[in-house]
């Protein structure tokens, strides 16, 4: 497993692209309302993307057909914008999107609530969340991988919720998916040990029932197997000397 450690100028590139990245959501989470269609989600968020000068990397990487993952409800991740899929009141959305500036990438995902939604799937997604800053509390230099992991896991066990263990986090800098593999799940190794100028996209993926996962016929969207809802919080982050700075957030 080779972790790239990035320079000083790489890290303020990676900056530079994460924070357009942050920028793009603060506006495009505020287009998320009952009517919209996710296609028109995607097309807005294209807009926005090279409006703030970046490049969508999730388009047409591995053939994926656009820049804005737009998963709805039980999908989990990677669903595909259609004209025909409108959001409605109660709905969740989670999106995933990235941008490439000046050759490095950015990552990150929300899961937005669509109106009044149920007082199960408001906690599910502000529990999904919470895990992520659990997780980041251990990702500081000296530490290991697998402590932000398991930290994630052990805030989200006692809830009952299920931890997909398919679908990982990911390193990140001049490629979207760089080693190495960050699970959300319990590990019984440490991992890697971190250092200073490790760029990570750590991104729990929770199920509201059961963790198992299906792939649809498109062969990109994930789902929940039982039909429940799932969540999705992610953001680059940095490893430091001192404290995780998290990149994509203002």
């Amino acid at each position: 497993m080779a972790i790239s450690i990035k320079s000083p100028r790489e890290i303020d590139l990676m900056r530079q692209s994460c924070k357009k990245l942050a920028k793009v959501y603060e506006e495009l989470e505020k287009c998320i309302k009952p009517g919209i269609s996710t296609w028109e989600i995607n097309e807005i968020g294209d807009r926005l993307i090279r409006e703030n000068g970046g490049v969508p990397n999730f388009l047409n990487y591995n053939g994926f057909p656009a820049s804005i993952c737009t998963s709805v409800n039980e999908a989990v991740v990677h669903g595909i914008p259609r004209k025909d899929c409108i959001l409605h009141e109660g709905d969740i959305v989670s999106l995933d999107a990235g941008l490439i500036y000046k050759g490095y990438h950015s990552d990150a995902a929300r899961t937005i609530m669509v109106g009044k939604v149920s007082k199960e799937v408001e906690d599910l997604v502000r529990i999904t969340k919470e895990s992520f800053f659990e997780g980041i509390k251990y990702a500081k230099a000296g530490n290991h991988l697998y402590d932000i992991s398991n930290a994630i896991a052990d805030y989200i066990k006692p809830h009952g919720y299920g931890i997909v263990r398919e679908l990982v986090g990911h390193g990140i800098g001049t490629h979207l998916h760089e080693d190495p593999q960050i699970p959300n799940f319990r590990q019984t190794k440490r991992g890697p040990k971190l250092y200073p100028g490790m760029t990570l996209a750590i991104e729990p993926m929770i199920n509201l029932g059961r963790a198992d996962v299906e792939w649809l016929d498109d062969d990109w969207t994930v789902v929940a197997e039982d039909g429940l809802p799932s969540a999705h919080y992610e953001n680059t982050i940095l490893i430091t000397d001192g404290e995780p700075e998290i990149l994509t957030l203002l």
